[in-house]
């Protein structure tokens, strides 16, 4: 199936979800993106945002583009949570397993995993904020954090946070772009390796940062009991 047969098939069920359920099925959709890479938020979220647009000034649009993305973080941060206590309750090697029998279904492999658990130990719990901007990664980063133990709050946090940043992206794209959304996906097909550049980017920067002023504290504070005890 090519690139323009998957964008069909995702556009037509998203829509008619939609059409159907309202904002619900929205969710619904985004929670699936969530559990199943094959349903990319890259086009169900441009397709929500032509929604929020009418062509005829008589009838109102059939969403709001404030709803649209509270709905949609909601779905999104209810499939990660699937994913987090999968990897919390069962551990890895049952994953592991879960994968080798159900991945080929789903397109998660193994290696999708061990991915996403590199991505975990060498950047630590912000990349659950950063992987959701990132195709793939946004699915599996939320199994190593329940591996990990990671605090549910915090990763409730930042999974919102970062699920809604990406939503506003794709949703408002949507709704400016109105039919030509697809240019939205071939833009992410085009520039994924420069967007999770600019994702390790982040996260560099911010831990160097932390280490900076942290290590900049203790001089501070090793001069301040320097000068004291010269006293």
């Amino acid at each position: 199936m090519n690139l323009s047969a998957i964008i069909d098939a995702v556009y037509n069920f998203s829509q008619n979800a939609m059409q159907l359920l309202g904002y619900p099925g929205l969710a619904l959709v985004m929670l699936l993106e969530n559990v199943f890479p094959p349903i990319p938020s890259e086009i169900v979220l441009p397709v929500a945002g032509t929604l929020t647009v009418s062509t005829d000034p008589t009838v109102p649009a059939q969403f709001n583009i404030v709803a649209v993305l509270l709905w949609a973080t909601l779905g999104a941060f209810l499939g990660a949570w699937c994913w987090y206590w999968v990897g919390y309750l069962i551990g890895e090697q049952r994953v592991r397993s879960l994968l080798q029998k159900v991945g080929k279904y789903i397109m998660i492999t193994e290696k999708d995993l061990d991915i996403s658990l590199k991505w975990f130990d060498r950047y630590g719990e912000w990349v659950v904020f950063f992987g959701r901007m990132i195709p793939i990664i946004r699915t599996l980063i939320s199994v190593p954090a329940g591996l990990a133990k990671m605090n549910w709050l915090k990763f409730s946090l930042f999974t919102v946070a970062g699920t809604l940043i990406w939503n506003i992206f794709l949703g408002l794209s949507g709704r400016l772009l109105g039919q030509n959304y697809t240019i939205v996906v071939d833009f992410i097909d085009k520039f994924k390796h420069l967007i999770i550049i600019l994702g390790v980017v982040a996260v560099v920067v911010f831990y160097a940062v932390r280490i900076y002023r942290k290590k900049t504290g203790k001089d501070l504070q090793n001069e301040d009991q320097t000068a004291r005890q010269s006293e």
